[in-house]
């Protein structure tokens, strides 16, 4: 296995940044390592589900863009999270290391994404973490069961909100990674929160790396239960969302 110092020594730039994030979060010496073992695959795996993989740019688009969740700092103490739609890891994955207490479940219906997953949680010996290769209307034991549901460019926001809901327990949140403000889907993202039990708590801009412009993290929180008749059907959130286009499922 390749060692941190290897891989940072590779590029100035990627270890001035990997150190940057250990100051910035308090992380200590083996998270790290860790983080530059996750670095590492992405680079080396030809089956790497991204088009960043070249270690100094993804320390910024993976790395740093999924560990700002952790200035909300609420997730500092969460025990049960998921990332829905996980695709290569983020940011479930780097979260994962950065909160060793927490068991984080990386959830993705496609098998070569879950593959990829499973071979970085080896590489990088992240053992609180587990991949699910499922579709979120299709995993019952993930119904209720989580302090925190994180989703990173995953679908329009009403869509986000109906995966989500479901897995959280009551008075659980769902951190939601967007870039530029919409006021549109915000709207429809409020409508569709009364009929889940989800409302709006905070819409922070946040700035994960220097050059990063108009990011930002909505986080939404369980306030009542979710209806029964959700999870819908497969397919049913993105083909009859609740609300967009002026119409209600």
């Amino acid at each position: 296995m390749i060692s941190r110092e290897t891989l940072v020594a590779m590029n100035p730039d990627t270890r001035a940044s990997v150190a940057g994030l250990g100051e910035r979060y308090g992380l200590s010496e083996g998270q790290l390592g860790q983080l530059a073992q996750i670095l590492w695959a992405l680079s080396q795996d030809e089956q790497a589900p991204t088009s960043v993989s070249e270690p100094w740019r993804a320390v910024d688009v993976h790395l740093a863009d999924s560990l700002v969740a952790l200035e909300l700092g609420r997730l500092r103490e969460v025990r049960k999270l998921a990332d829905i739609g996980a695709g290569a890891g983020f940011p479930g994955l780097p979260l994962a290391v950065a909160l060793p207490d927490s068991n984080v479940t990386l959830l993705d219906s496609q098998a070569r994404k879950c593959a990829f997953v499973e071979r970085v949680l080896e590489t990088a010996r992240v053992e609180n973490a587990q991949v699910v290769c499922a579709r979120v209307e299709e995993w019952p034991e993930g119904i209720e069961a989580h302090d925190v549901v994180l989703a990173r460019a995953v679908a329009p926001q009403p869509i986000v909100l109906e995966y989500a809901a479901p897995l959280l327990r009551l008075g659980g949140v769902l951190v939601d990674w967007r870039g530029r403000r919409d006021p549109e889907e915000e709207r429809a993202g409020v409508e569709a929160g009364e009929i889940l039990g989800l409302e709006r708590e905070s819409l922070q801009r946040v700035a994960p790396f220097e050059e990063a412009r108009d990011h930002h993290l909505h986080v939404w929180v369980k306030a009542r239960e979710t209806p029964d008749r959700f999870p819908r059907r497969v397919g049913m959130a993105r083909k009859r969302p609740l609300v967009g286009l002026g119409k209600s499922a």
